[in-house]
């Protein structure tokens, strides 16, 4: 399966500005939500083939949405790549384990996540 639609997830104005250029300018097909509720019905809507998620927002945080994704039946095959300030390892293999496919430092590398995105293409 190639990966065109993909869902941003960022409290961050700019954060999701940043991902938004790179994806666009390669050619993804992208929409944003703000918080984990919001991304929860966009992906119930929209079905996007990859979810990029941010950890620290407010309300449930991106491991729950995470969780949340993973575990309904739904969902459960869209990969989802953590993008996070989160830089600790307990923090990347916490995020695995809650059904992550991969996890980014910010600032995001852009062709490291461009990469990532092929690889799960």
């Amino acid at each position: 399966m190639t990966i065109q639609k993909i869902l941003v997830v960022d409290d961050s104005p700019t954060e999701r500005y940043f991902l938004t250029d790179i994806l666009v300018k390669n050619g993804f097909s992208v929409s944003t939500a703000e918080n984990g509720e919001e991304a929860l019905t966009k992906i119930k809507a929209d079905k996007p083939q990859l979810i990029l998620m941010d950890v620290v927002m407010p309300g449930q945080n991106g491991f729950q949405i995470t969780r949340a994704i993973a575990r309904d039946s739904e969902t459960q095959d869209i990969p989802v790549i953590i993008c996070t300030s989160k830089n600790q390892e307990t923090d990347r293999i916490w995020g695995l384990r809650q059904g992550a496919r991969d996890y980014l430092v910010k600032p995001i590398d852009p062709q490291e996540l461009l990469a990532k995105i092929a690889a799960l293409g």
